[in-house]
């Protein structure tokens, strides 16, 4: 099973713990490629992560100072935050020299950082930000042979863009689809969007990919996949897989009824955003049933091993903000769900497993429950947790170990419980979330409780399930997989099994049959 961890390295290994709001680099200290030591990696595969996404490693627009390395400076009234955008791409074929102790060594730093990362027993995902660029992009890594980017591969408009003090000319449509010279502050005002209408840039940019993966990228993650044609990722994914077969497209796409359009077109994964993130959301925070996780996970049945669950990702605001729920611990059941139910991929974003608030105003990014992408700050959580945080993160092991190495939870069929128990007196089917799995001989029965209380319950299982997992009817010996406690089950379409399932938790009941 695919379980990512998501990093933004700019903040995961920054321990200078001197927060100052809108501050510099200097002020505030900055996480380095090297941070990902090797003992970090081996910690990140023993919690049961299988791939790391490496937010934010191409160069983007930043504020800081690079002139005296041969890179050009930014102008800042087209950079958010002092940090900058990691979506704001300044070059392709560099490293952010954010990232680097030794600037002029930064590509070096990252292809030891991959190297690293394989040793430890761990696949890399790096970001492909394939609309849009910085204003002021410009290449000064170009591999020998290689264009780079002309204004052939922009959409060119009438007139100039003034942004502050920044004048553009020729202008250029800016990368949320503005076609016009007058993009607003609540646009992506600081990038401009690439011409797919050009085969050129088709080749462009599929040549970037194949730089990437030469290098030992195992994955890309396509920021805002949907808004570059399917033509152009059926051409591009083909060529990659082609020369790097091991190579997996994972796409940010937000409609739903574009889902199988883009699978076709090559991608292995895409987000389950508007969805069952959605759903499990509302059933944490905002007391949605859980019975509506059914049509969630059936609305996309025939694609469900191309579904990529998460409950936090840089975009999203945190379980443990007061945005979301205020309670990390009320967002476990959430991840139980997700994690466990299908053997889709699943992400975390860092922090996350050790309750990160997000409550901080750090500069561009305001207190939104958000984890700033714009600015240089230090995670608390990352730092220095307290007892409660590091328990919470012995929660994410334990379930993490559970869908790797239980083999219903990793391979087993799938069997969803809440059609007969919805209406029946012993179950509350607004925040208990009942299903099967079955490998070989070993059944998963698993009740998760969305509630704040302890709740009995008695669960049937139908004829139906008998049949279609292949179950046999007896009493059997059960191991309940969180608690390690032993206890008969019977097994009968007559017969409900009861049990009480503890509050922000479940009952994971492994039965021998």
């Amino acid at each position: 099973m695919i379980i990512i961890y998501q990093t933004l390295p700019r903040l995961f290994g920054n321990r200078t713990n001197h927060n100052v709001k809108g501050g510099t680099m200097a002020e505030c200290g900055c996480g380095k490629l090297n941070d990902f030591t090797a003992d970090e990696l081996r910690r990140i595969r023993e919690m049961g992560f299988t791939h790391v996404w490496y937010t934010g490693v191409i160069r983007h627009a930043t504020q800081t100072d690079y002139t005296a390395y041969g890179i050009p400076r930014q102008t800042a009234d087209i950079v958010k935050g002092v940090a900058g955008s990691p979506y704001a791409i300044a070059d392709y074929y560099d490293i952010d020299p954010d990232l680097a102790v030794d600037v002029r060594n930064r590509m070096g730093e990252w292809e030891a950082l991959v190297e690293r990362t394989h040793q430890a027993g761990l696949k890399v995902i790096m970001d492909f930000v394939p609309n849009h660029v910085a204003r002021e992009y410009k290449s000064v890594s170009l591999p020998e042979g290689e264009e780079g980017l002309t204004d052939e591969n922009f959409y060119l408009l009438d007139g100039e863009v003034h942004i502050g003090s920044y004048v553009e000319r020729p202008a250029k449509a800016t990368g949320n689809n503005v076609f016009n010279n007058h993009p607003s502050t609540n646009d992506w005002y600081e990038t401009v969007k690439l011409n797919y209408e050009h085969r050129d840039t088709w080749q462009k940019m599929t040549r970037i990919l194949l730089f990437w993966a030469a290098k030992g990228v195992d994955a890309f993650r396509c920021d805002m996949a949907e808004m570059v044609p399917t033509d152009f990722w059926t051409y591009a994914t083909k060529t990659v897989k082609e020369a790097y077969p091991q190579v997996d497209f994972i796409g940010e796409v937000y409609s739903p009824g574009l889902y199988r359009e883009y699978i076709r077109s090559g991608f292995d994964y895409l987000y389950d955003k508007v969805g069952m993130y959605d759903c499990l959301r509302d059933v944490v925070s905002k007391g949605r049933p859980t019975t509506d996780i059914t049509w969630q996970w059936q609305a996309t049945d025939d694609i469900r091993n191309h579904m990529l669950y998460f409950l936090e990702n840089h975009d999203e605001q945190r379980t443990a903000s007061d945005f979301f729920c205020g309670n990390a611990d009320a967002a476990v059941p959430a991840v139980m769900t997700a994690l466990l139910m299908q053997s889709n991929p699943f992400m975390v974003y860092m922090g996350q497993e050790r309750g990160e608030r997000g409550m901080d105003e750090e500069g561009f990014s305001g207190r939104d429950g958000r984890t700033t992408i714009f600015d240089y700050w230090t995670l608390q959580s990352l730092c220095s947790p307290d007892a409660a945080a590091l328990q919470l993160e012995e929660r994410y092991r334990q379930l993490l170990h559970i869908a790797n190495e239980e083999q219903t939870a990793r391979e087993g069929l799938f069997f969803d419980l809440m059609y007969v128990n919805r209406d029946a007196s012993l179950f509350d089917s607004s925040r208990l979330y009942a299903f099967l799995r079955k490998a070989g001989d070993e059944l998963l029965l698993a009740v998760v409780n969305f509630a704040d209380r302890n709740i009995g319950c008695s669960v049937n299982i139908p004829a139906h399930a008998f049949d279609f997992l292949r179950l046999p009817e007896g009493t059997f010996e059960a191991t309940e997989l969180l608690s390690g406690n032993r206890r008969f089950v019977s097994l009968s379409p007559a017969t409900p099994v009861s049990m009480e399932v503890p509050a922000y938790s479940g009952c994971l009941y492994k039965i021998g049959v």
